[in-house]
């Protein structure tokens, strides 16, 4: 029996031990993954929980749930050693355990990547997790709420201000849905002006979502502009100090909100904490068949795939490409896994890895959307139909497909739900507010007792 160790629960991780379940005999492998989390996160749909367009329980999955056959473990991998086939995992309690394996598939995810600069640790938010997506979404509808109680003035004006640093897919499409989530709520607050918004977008180059050619991405940045929102090309944020944002080009102004979707960077295991062979960007160096190695040499009994993986992209003939870290990727990355591990195992032959994409797509908020394949670009309301169409059937499990399509209905119908549940971040405070004071009685001395007798 082969003894399987998956490093991470993400779409590579998640699809290759479902696969695995359904390919290997439960006489020839043991399945064991390890996730600080103990669901998975649809990625894509993140926008649309800040947005409130969907439930954050609906863009995750349970682990246990789907993987009956799989032992998960709910600890961080924080080294692995493939010298002596072993990781070493930090539990929740602070613990840590050793465990060992025959075959390792290192699928750890990206983390956010962050710059040192004075004031991202005390007030940005990242947009890796379904988390940090209700934590941006309950920001913003509380921000609203405490405007429209104050006067027309600058502290109004500092609470209807949002930033987004990142202009790739993550960051221009949590800004079009957070534009779009503002311009809605106006129609519940009457005391605030459209006016008063002031949504900024940041990118460092001089062109947003490099995944399209460059006239649809000027497109995107004139359609973002019309319904308000404000973009800075060629800028850095140089400090977020004390909540005030300060520009590379010496503009500066106080931001209530601040989202940082400025890339990924290699998980930390990967690229600092294991002997397995990462090139230059901290990624780990991966064959076309999902092996980790190079071409010459094949590291025996380790697998990777997805955001961590350097791996050739033989569906683009220049030389030295490699995939996209993106979900179109990742799903299919993960089948492949299950079904090269099973070949291993059964002594056939892997096979590689070859997607050609089916082109990007991505929503701008409600109703607007931009989708190009090759030269076909399409625009606005029928893109943003594409996107909800294809995440509606990419998104892993039937019960999420109709809780996520039943919602969207339901939002149709009814509109957002614009409710802010931003006192959950503290759940025993109206708890502690109802406790009484506790007061002390003064007992009497005897010498007191016998003056006043």
């Amino acid at each position: 029996m082969q003894n399987i160790l998956i490093v991470g629960g993400g779409y590579a991780g998640f699809y290759a031990a479902w696969n695995l379940e359904r390919r290997l005999r439960r006489a020839e492998a043991k399945i064991t993954i390890v996730d600080p989390r103990p669901y998975m996160t649809y990625q894509p749909f993140l926008p649309e929980v800040v947005a409130g367009s969907v439930e954050a329980r609906h863009v995750v999955v349970s682990l246990r749930s789907h993987l009956r056959r799989t032992t998960v473990v709910p600890g961080r991998v924080t080294s692995i050693t493939h010298a002596d086939k072993k990781v070493e995992v930090r539990m929740p309690d602070g613990s840590s355990q050793t465990l060992r394996y025959d075959i390792i598939v290192v699928t750890a995810g990206a983390v956010s990547r962050v710059f040192p600069i004075d004031g991202i640790s005390e007030h940005a938010i990242g947009l890796k997790t379904v988390e940090e997506a209700v934590a941006v979404r309950d920001q913003i509808l509380t921000a609203f709420e405490d405007a429209a109680a104050l006067p027309p003035g600058l502290e109004r004006r500092r609470l209807l201000t949002a930033t987004v640093v990142g202009g790739g897919f993550s960051g221009v499409e949590v800004f079009g849905e957070m534009l779009a989530l503002a311009t809605s709520l106006l129609k519940s607050y009457p005391e605030l002006r459209f006016s008063e918004l002031s949504f900024h977008l940041i990118e460092a180059n001089g062109r947003i979502l490099p995944e399209v050619t460059d006239k649809p991405g000027r497109w995107v940045v004139e359609h973002l502009t019309q319904r308000g929102g404000i973009v800075h090309l060629n800028s850095r944020i140089t400090s977020a100090a004390g909540g005030e944002v300060q520009l590379s080009t010496g503009e500066r102004y106080a931001s209530n909100i601040l989202v940082w979707a400025a890339g990924n960077a290699s998980n930390p295991v990967v690229a600092s904490h294991t002997d397995l062979p990462i090139d230059a960007r901290g990624l780990v160096i991966t064959r076309p068949d999902l092996r980790i190695g190079t071409s010459d040499e094949i590291v025996e009994g380790a697998w990777a795939a997805g955001d961590d993986a350097a791996i050739p992209d033989l569906a683009l003939p220049e030389s030295g490409a490699r995939t996209v870290p993106n979900a179109q990727h990742a799903v299919r990355q993960g089948r492949l896994l299950a079904k090269n591990i099973t070949a291993v195992v059964r002594g056939e032959l892997p096979r590689d890895y070859r997607h050609p994409s089916f082109g990007t797509v991505a929503t701008l908020g409600l109703g607007h959307g931009i989708f190009q394949y090759k030269g076909i670009v399409v625009k606005g309301l029928l893109a943003w139909l594409m996107h909800r169409g294809y995440h509606v059937l990419a998104v892993p499990t039937w019960d999420r497909k109709a809780r996520v399509l039943l919602l969207w209905i339901a939002s149709f119908l009814f509109g957002r739900d614009i409710v802010s549940l931003e006192s959950v971040q503290h759940p025993r405070a109206a708890f502690l507010e109802a406790i009484p004071p506790i007061v002390t009685l003064a007992v009497p001395t005897p010498a007191e007792v016998t003056r006043a007798s």
